[in-house]
């Protein structure tokens, strides 16, 4: 038997980004003493959610891989701790720049990164003008506590992203996020199904699926984001089994049994009955087999 214990955290932050960093690790902290031995940070955790706007100055945020400070700050921690970060960080390389997330190990070591394929564009999520799309493929890593798959945010609304990391051998999905109110129409509430989305993951591929956001107002030039926490753990059922509330600090936490997992995906035959043959249209954007 091989249990792993899971934690999604969520926060509000501020442009202090030394304190967000802190906060992040207590949070951190807290879910290892809870027995958390993967612990899931929200995305972009370093400062507010900055794509509310285009501002070319804020491409001096990112940083290289190679000597980028909280990644090194949190594999320190993750190596005291004994425990598994997915940390999400705004990368850049050479020219481009990425919305990027680090599995780092529990021993402190980093496995790789994965870069946000699927990148939005619209009222208070602009981040076409930040990111580059993603060009490492969904990927899953072997850690200390399990075979991880994470995507970030808006790859989390693609059944295809959860299905291609189940398929590499994902046990658990992982999802950083930052999502909240439509500052184009104050009466679009998505929470519900956000959170339905990734239940019907977690349904369609077996597995646990842990999703942290943020929480709290943030204010810029063009809008005003309101983001409404519920991180969440859901079951292989896709039954959310731990949720936070929409406005605290919190880390909840959730156990499985990775390899009755594993016997229950294979005798669910989900994976056994799949035709991808068949799947010929998933390969185009509109449906057609040329």
């Amino acid at each position: 038997m091989r249990t792993v214990t899971v934690a999604a955290t969520q926060m509000a932050c501020t442009w202090d980004t030394e304190a967000n960093v802190a906060q992040a690790e207590n949070l951190v902290r807290d879910a290892a003493a809870a027995g958390a031995q993967v612990v899931l940070i929200q995305e972009l955790f370093e400062t507010p959610y900055f794509c509310k706007d285009q501002r070319a100055e804020l491409f001096s945020l990112a940083r290289p891989v190679e000597g980028h400070p909280t990644l090194e700050r949190m594999s320190a921690l993750a190596r005291e701790l004994g425990v598994v970060l997915p940390v999400s960080f705004f990368e850049r390389a050479n020219t481009a720049h990425y919305n990027s997330l680090a599995m780092i190990d529990a021993d402190g070591s980093l496995l790789g990164i994965y870069r946000k394929s699927h990148i939005p564009d619209g009222p208070g999520y602009q981040e076409k003008f930040y990111f580059n799309p993603g060009d490492t493929g969904f990927k899953v890593f072997k850690t200390r506590h399990g075979r991880l798959g994470a995507a970030i945010c808006w790859d989390q609304w693609f059944p295809e992203s959860a299905r291609a990391m189940a398929l590499q051998g994902a046990e658990i999905l992982f999802y950083p996020t930052a999502i909240g109110s439509e500052p184009q129409d104050p009466t679009i509430n998505s929470l519900g199904p956000w959170q339905r989305t990734m239940q019907g993951h977690a349904a369609a591929n077996c597995m646990p699926l842990v999703a942290s956001n943020r929480v709290g107002i943030e204010e810029g030039e063009s809008c005003t984001l309101t983001f409404y926490g519920h991180s969440f753990i859901a079951d292989a059922s896709g039954a959310i089994v731990a949720e936070a509330g929409s406005q605290e600090r919190a880390v909840v936490t959730a156990t499985f049994d990775l390899d009755a997992l594993q016997a229950s995906r294979a005798a669910w035959g989900l994976f056994r009955d799949r035709r991808p043959e068949l799947y010929a249209p998933l390969l185009s954007l509109d449906g057609r087999t040329r």
